[in-house]
């Protein structure tokens, strides 16, 4: 007699069903003793709100913030030879910007992962906005010899993205399963690279037509503030694994298990663990490639026509264009690595006969694979063939963008509902802690130790390009890394079914033990009747 459903249930996908008499797991899983206050993660029951054009609504408002989230980071990259300029910084000390921001944004992280698997999720959007715009705004009427408290402010807007980062995803895999799941992370998950080239051309163009930096980088704030009212009057809270209930894939609760008891059972997640390291050396080319790449090629420019600086007209001119590959590239990478996915896993189309559960971890393998000798060409031709080196970053950003939706995707598909935002949490500061956080500094400091005091453009260009091939050698450890996880992943998606299967069986018995006392109370006042008579 089957009992219960419990894997993804996609088209065309085989159905892992279980048996009531399957054995019991021989490892750990949440026992009693490690379950947390069980009204702590249910916050609302199942609404009609979250079904039809309701979900539409909630996903396109979480798109518009997520885009703003990154046009915020990459404002800062566009107008970045003008803060420099301001603050009087070097290469070292401009990468350091970006960095204090990512340090206050992986150590809020597993705080918000925390109390998104534990409280209401609206709620902490709400107030991570708030200090989000209230920072964006504070940074920009700092003087030019308070640059330590220009870096704080910075830094304090890492505190909002977090809140919004680490918690957004998990609200849409309680919306949606299945194939239709991986196209809303797909929409979800557009606005990094579309998000990242606006920020170079509208924080670049803004600056321009004002004469001032500063409200460049104010214009996000700005946008935040509409966000912030779309979040409070529109956004509900979905219960969390409600989805996979609903649709029958998972029948046991969610309810938090201690914190402890989270992190170890992720650290045995083979599958998590090298996903998430493999995703870490990936973060680390692009963010060190897109706060790097534009000036870069500014500094190329200038080289070329033997100046030490180019036009404000030419430096708009160049992040337009870096930032429209951006906007292209990425939105192609993500759709084009999801659809590839979604094919190869439910053996569609060209992958008919090569269908496998491991085509997540491949995709992400093969993008990075292909980053490898695109980032070569493209730095080794800015200064001769910059129409050449164009077209190599363009395939090189195209590739890189096929792990955002498909990597999150992977994640979901071995960590239990109750577990997500953790999951998500601790990813995403490894990330950034081993990726775009230190990236760009890692490369600003070699830059300076190769230039020494060499201050032409051709010095500037010369440093920098030898400094990517840094971000090559991360390249390959991913490739290497997410070739474990498509090893290992056909176990740990077994190891979710089971532990579903097991909490099933939990509250099945505690449901049963319940009815047998009720069961056994009414005997007893039976008797109890009988003798008094």
């Amino acid at each position: 007699m089957v009992r219960n459903k419990v894997a993804p249930v996609e088209e065309g996908a085989k159905v892992q069903q279980f048996a009531i008499e399957s054995p019991t797991p021989s490892y750990p899983s949440d026992s009693p003793g490690d379950r947390g206050p069980s009204n702590s993660i249910s916050t609302t029951s199942s609404t009609p709100e979250f079904q039809g054009c309701w979900t539409v609504i909630v996903v396109s408002i979480l798109f518009i913030i997520n885009l703003l989230n990154y046009m915020d980071r990459y404002t800062i990259a566009g107008v970045l030879d003008d803060v420099q300029k301001y603050y009087d910084i070097s290469d070292a000390w401009a990468g350091l910007i970006q960095t204090t921001f990512m340090v206050f944004f992986i150590i809020f992280s597993p705080i918000c992962g925390f109390l998104g698997d534990r409280y209401n999720r609206k709620w902490i959007f709400v107030v991570g906005i708030a200090i989000w715009v209230s920072a964006v705004f504070a940074s920009t009427f700092i003087p030019g010899d308070k640059f330590w408290l220009f870096l704080l402010f910075r830094g304090i807007v890492g505190i909002g993205e977090a809140s919004y980062a680490i918690i957004s995803p998990t609200v849409i895999a309680d919306m949606f399963t299945g194939v239709l799941r991986s196209r809303m992370l797909m929409v979800f998950y557009f606005a990094i690279p579309f998000g990242c080239g606006l920020g170079f051309v509208v924080g670049s163009a803004v600056a321009n037509w004002t004469g001032h930096w500063q409200w460049g980088v104010r214009v996000t704030g700005v946008l935040g503030i509409v966000c912030l009212l779309l979040i409070i009057f529109f956004v509900r809270e979905p219960e969390r694994g409600r989805a996979e209930r609903d649709k029958g894939e998972i029948q046991a609760s969610t309810e938090a298990t201690s914190y402890w008891a989270d992190i170890k059972d992720l650290l045995s997640n083979a599958t998590y663990v090298t996903s998430s390291l493999g995703y870490t050396a990936t973060v680390f080319m692009v963010g060190t490639l897109a706060w790097w790449a534009p000036i870069t090629i500014q500094y190329a420019e200038a080289a070329r026509k033997n100046v030490t600086d180019i036009s404000p007209e030419e430096k708009a001119n160049i992040n337009l264009v870096f930032g429209a590959i951006t906007c292209v590239g990425g939105v192609l990478g993500v759709a084009v690595g999801t659809v590839v996915s979604n094919m190869w896993s439910r053996g569609v189309g060209p992958f008919k006969y090569i269908q496998t559960v491991r085509a997540d971890a491949l995709v992400c393998a093969i993008g990075a694979l292909i980053c490898i000798p695109t980032l070569i060409l493209a730095i080794q031709n800015i200064e001769d063939n910059m129409g050449f080196a164009w077209v190599m970053l363009f395939i090189c950003i195209v590739a890189s963008s096929f792990n955002w939706a498909t990597n999150v995707d992977l994640l979901l598909s071995v960590v239990v509902p109750q577990r997500r935002s953790s999951a998500s949490s601790w990813q995403i500061l490894i990330s950034h802690m081993f990726g775009d956080a230190s990236g760009p500094y890692i490369l600003g400091l070699i830059s300076d130790a190769i230039r020494g005091d060499d201050n032409t453009s051709q010095g500037h260009y010369k440093s920098l390009v030898t400094s990517f091939w840094l971000c090559v050698g991360t390249l390959v450890i991913s490739v290497i890394l997410f070739g474990i996880s498509a090893i290992t992943i056909t176990r740990d998606k077994a190891r979710f079914n089971e532990i579903m299967l097991a909490q099933s069986r939990y509250e099945d018995s505690s449901v049963t033990g319940s009815i047998h006392t009720e069961e056994k109370k009414t005997e007893d006042e039976d008797v109890s009747q009988v003798q008094h008579m």
